[in-house]
């Protein structure tokens, strides 16, 4: 699957044609490109925050004690795993509103490979300055919006006026589900989970 990363960032239009055809079941999917893509951000977050610290402005930067970053860092791997999962069923549950009947595992692929910006921009966290975050992670989330409009009529098998409505809806999905994840992270930093800082 990671064969189709490079194709997927530059030539996506072909690509899409490409992993739609492969035979691919879920496990294979996440074995062979969600495990390993999903875990650049937790890792490169670690030493990030652990090794050079927060940095906002001109303040100090502030780190992260081993520990606390750690539980962060596979928190932050599992929900990105279920992230990939949940939009994939989804994907899955509108495809039938929009007329495509494709199987779950085509719509997790679609869920991953649209993911893929957002993946690699997860190295950008060794260096855990805010506005670096924000000027690369801007355009990232933009070529995932990108991606999803463009490979979604193919992946699903869908014209091109459907297609663009499913994508907006997916896209709605996505929007809910990440103000809820910020919501939910919100509320656990103040009923005793925040991070522990070294001083």
């Amino acid at each position: 699957m990671l064969s189709h990363l490079i194709g997927i960032l530059f030539a996506p239009s072909e690509e899409w044609k490409k992993i739609r055809d492969v035979e691919c079941t879920i496990g294979k999917c996440y074995c062979g490109y969600v495990f390993i893509m999903a875990a650049i951000a937790p890792i490169s977050g670690y030493f990030g925050t652990t090794m050079f610290g927060w940095q906002i402005g001109a303040r100090e930067a502030v780190k992260l004690s081993p520990d606390s970053a750690l539980v962060i860092a596979v928190a932050y791997y599992f929900v990105m795993l279920i992230g990939v999962f949940s939009m994939g069923i989804m994907i899955h549950w509108m495809g039938k509103t929009y007329g495509a009947h494709q199987d779950l595992s085509r719509c997790v692929r679609l869920a991953a490979f649209t993911a893929t910006p957002m993946f690699l921009v997860g190295f950008v966290e060794l260096f855990p300055i805010l506005w670096l975050n924000f000027v690369f992670g801007l355009p990232a989330l933009a070529y995932s919006v990108k991606l999803l409009y463009t490979g979604l009529p193919i992946m699903m098998e869908v014209d091109q006026d459907r297609g663009f409505l499913f994508s907006s809806a997916v896209l709605a999905v996505g929007m809910v589900a990440l103000v809820l994840t910020l919501v939910a992270m919100a509320i656990l930093w103040f009923n005793g989970f925040a991070p522990q800082f070294v001083d």
